[in-house]
């Protein structure tokens, strides 16, 4: 394996350990969306996937968990069960790309080449995945934010819901995460001469020595 795919293959899961802890915290962080009013300039709230939070300038802030899951909204529903999925596909795709990495002899020395590399390119299509994951729900909940935002139908002064911190953190953690995958697929494409060993090329050598030797004294 060659110097670049190393380094590609490094970057890569360090890249991938960063989005997944970016997906992370988007899961448990309450500011998903935000909204504050004019009547009470001094709160605002915070809708998170868990809880809603009542936030004050003078520094306090108090959480209150959902009472049922059965009363929450479709949206929300959707959105918990992509962040987890993303979650354990993340966490899985990188448990299946460290034994592939180059550092890691799991294989063997001499072979278990195209095991590792199935393993990496199978962390990076996982490590994809878990992107795409990510970013549906929390994209839709944006999109969802912009229709209400702008809907004629509501007046002026009824206080709208806009993105919060953990919308961005998300769209952060999901292209991360499909950066890492192509770099972990692009690592396992660059190392695909599997390298002999050192053995076998001394046989090769011996063994076209000889067979030269006899052509040069037949002749």
């Amino acid at each position: 394996m060659d110097t670049c795919a190393c380094a590609l293959e490094l970057l890569g899961m360090l890249v991938y350990v960063g989005a997944w802890l970016c997906d992370l915290t988007t899961t448990i962080l309450p500011q998903w969306l935000t909204m504050s009013t004019a009547l009470l300039p001094v709160e605002s709230y915070e809708l998170g996937l868990w809880e809603t939070c009542v936030v004050q300038d003078v520094g306090g802030m108090e959480c209150r968990a959902y009472d049922s899951l059965l009363g929450l909204s479709t949206d929300l529903k959707l959105a918990r069960i992509l962040m987890c999925i993303s979650l354990a596909v993340g966490m899985l795709g990188l448990l299946v790309a460290i034994p592939g990495l180059y550092l890691v002899n799991s294989c063997g020395e001499h072979g278990g080449y195209r095991t590792k590399r199935t393993l990496t390119i199978t962390g990076g299509v996982l490590g994809i995945i878990s992107g795409v994951l990510c970013l549906i729900p929390v994209s839709y909940m944006a999109h969802l934010a912009v229709i209400h935002f702008f809907d004629d139908k509501v007046p002026d002064v009824v206080p709208r819901w806009e993105f919060g911190d953990a919308l961005f953190c998300g769209w952060a953690g999901g292209f991360l995460f499909i950066v890492a995958g192509l770099l972990l697929i692009t690592s396992g494409l660059c190392s695909q001469v599997e390298p002999q060993p050192v053995l076998q090329r001394r046989y090769q050598v011996m063994s076209a020595d000889a067979s030269f030797r006899k052509r040069t004294e037949y002749v």
